[in-house]
């Protein structure tokens, strides 16, 4: 008779990462295959042996990371039944649209689990989706709103809240460009929501006539492609998401839209932001790529009473001092929407104007 072996004996568990105890016991687990748990994982998926961890997987948003399977496991179909169960726990919390972070190496063990290839920087990491042509049918939607030009530019822009330096900014591109493309951050954050950024956006550049502005996407800075740029309180770069997100923008969205140039304004401020422009000329510019390059401008931030003018400053302002604060700061349009959808926030400015 076979002697039951750990792929007979096994269990899976739920674990939310807010279980210290057990979230300790699956970092050191994870800690022997090289791999970390990121700030934003929310829960695992743990499959225990008779009395210890022989593979798991966490689930942050629509991302699926740290996964591990016991070497002893390796080559048995376990890493099927592993993202079987974890799929199966992102699709019941109704998160349908999944994409996996692991390295090159492993793509083709993913493969058989139904993920296909987004973008890869060897040797260090890759992105994988639940989709064979998710990303595709997203760059075919690109197409449709393609503009001929010779010089084409773009931006991708947060806007937490839309300032006199954003806009700077996107006039400045429009200036200088047949085209412009401008791409607002997806994600949600506490301080402004996608959708009051974009209608902020939309209400500060309305006076430009060669502008696209388009929705948010999770191919270009999202918790998916950049995960790190969204913990950036603790300054954490990741120079791996930093050349997937690039890497993806260079390949598959620059083409779709026959964008030539990038323009970013120059950050003497955010650390994450710095390095995130830094590594814009060497994954965008390079020759050598699959890709035609594309020429990266920066721009000089404005100031306002010689102080760079920063959407962190504006938040800072609006928080300790009311919406009166920040008028030397942003657009008339910006302004005008804080004082009509915060109302509550000028109500404790001081009734003096404040010299910022």
């Amino acid at each position: 008779m076979r002697k039951p072996t750990m792929v007979d004996i096994y269990t899976f568990s739920r674990v939310s990462t807010k279980n210290k105890t057990k979230l300790l016991q699956i970092k050191e687990f994870l800690c022997q295959h090289q791999l970390t748990v990121d700030e934003d994982v929310e829960h695992f998926v743990v499959a225990y042996g008779t009395s210890q961890i022989i593979a798991c997987g966490g689930i942050a948003g629509h991302v699926l990371k740290s996964i591990a399977v016991s070497p002893a496991l390796q080559g048995t179909g376990f890493a099927l039944k592993l993202m079987t169960e974890l799929t199966n726990f992102a699709y019941e919390m109704g998160r349908f649209s999944l994409f996996l972070f692991t390295k090159p190496e492993n793509i083709d063990l993913f493969r058989q689990c139904g993920f296909f290839l987004v973008d890869k920087v060897e040797p260090h990491i890759a992105l994988l989706e639940n989709s064979p042509n998710r990303l595709s049918i997203y760059c075919r939607q690109l197409q449709l709103l393609k503009i001929p030009g010779q010089k084409v530019g773009s931006i991708v822009m947060n806007a937490n809240p839309f300032t006199l330096g954003h806009q700077y900014l996107i006039e400045q591109a429009c200036e200088q460009c047949d085209w412009v493309h401008l791409f607002v951050v997806k994600a949600e954050n506490k301080d402004f929501s996608y959708s009051d950024r974009m209608a902020m956006i939309k209400a500060g550049s309305k006076h430009l006539l060669n502008l696209t502005i388009h929705s948010g996407s999770d191919y270009i800075i999202s918790r998916a492609t950049f995960p790190s740029y969204f913990i950036k309180d603790q300054q954490v770069v990741n120079q791996s998401h930093t050349a997937l997100d690039l890497s993806i923008f260079r390949h598959s969205i620059a083409p779709a839209l026959g964008i030539t140039h990038r323009f970013v304004g120059s950050e003497p401020i955010c650390t994450v932001t710095r390095h995130y422009n830094q590594a814009m000329r060497r994954w965008l510019e390079e020759e050598g790529e699959q890709s035609s390059p594309i020429t990266v401008v920066e721009i000089e931030r404005s100031q306002q009473a010689s102080q760079p003018i920063s959407a962190s400053r504006v938040r800072h302002l609006l928080k300790h001092f009311g919406v009166s604060a920040i008028a030397d700061l942003v657009p008339k349009t910006t302004y005008s929407y804080l004082c009509q959808h915060y109302v509550e926030l000028a109500l404790q400015a001081p009734p003096q104007r404040l010299a910022v």
